[in-house]
């Protein structure tokens, strides 16, 4: 018998000073049977730190053709698509092809910076790509903060990510490998 997704739901209250964008949000997010709790909470960092009123979750890890998060305008075309771990240049090339804005959320350490540096030259390529870094601690603080039910504060001010909870909080900050080409 197959397992089930892991429903957690949460409570997020986003305070970005950079964006000027404050905001409550309940979340109610699926968690695919073979999704680590570190992966999960990368994927609420992503919400967090890219927050709008219509940015939503994909269908999840056993859907190829959605990222992990989107926002889609009225007619349903894809403004920012938001993929989180280390896609396929591939991929990526394609939801360039597909959306205004794709951003990569890259997490892992070691394993980020290999894939990094086996992608590179070709990501670089694409102007309408940004490519992020989780520091390496940040993964493990985060995961100690997944709860079934969680009440998250965030907070973001000059790039510096803030997060808290009832149990724990921790602060970090996003280390940018490729912003998007500027167009003339």
């Amino acid at each position: 018998m197959a397992t089930g997704a892991t429903i957690h739901r949460a409570d997020l209250s986003i305070a970005d000073m950079d964006r000027n964008y404050y905001a409550d949000h309940a979340l109610t997010i699926a968690r695919h049977p073979s999704e680590t709790e570190e992966r999960l909470m990368v994927r609420l960092l992503a919400f967090a730190v890219f927050a709008a009123d219509d940015l939503e979750f994909g269908r999840g890890l056993s859907t190829d053709d959605e990222p992990d998060l989107w926002r889609r305008d009225l007619t349903g075309l894809v403004q920012t698509w938001i993929e989180v771990g280390l896609p396929e240049e591939k991929w990526l090339r394609k939801a360039c092809g597909r959306s205004r804005q794709v951003v990569v959320l890259a997490y892992g350490a070691a394993k980020a910076e290999q894939w990094w540096k086996r992608n590179e030259q070709d990501l670089l390529r694409l102007d309408n790509l940004t490519v992020l870094s989780l520091p390496a601690a940040a993964g493990a603080a985060l995961a100690a903060m997944a709860a079934r039910s969680m009440r998250l504060n965030v907070t973001i001010q000059e790039s510096q990510v803030w997060l808290g909870s009832e149990s724990a909080e921790t602060s970090l900050q996003l280390h940018v490998l490729k912003a998007p080409r500027a167009s003339a």
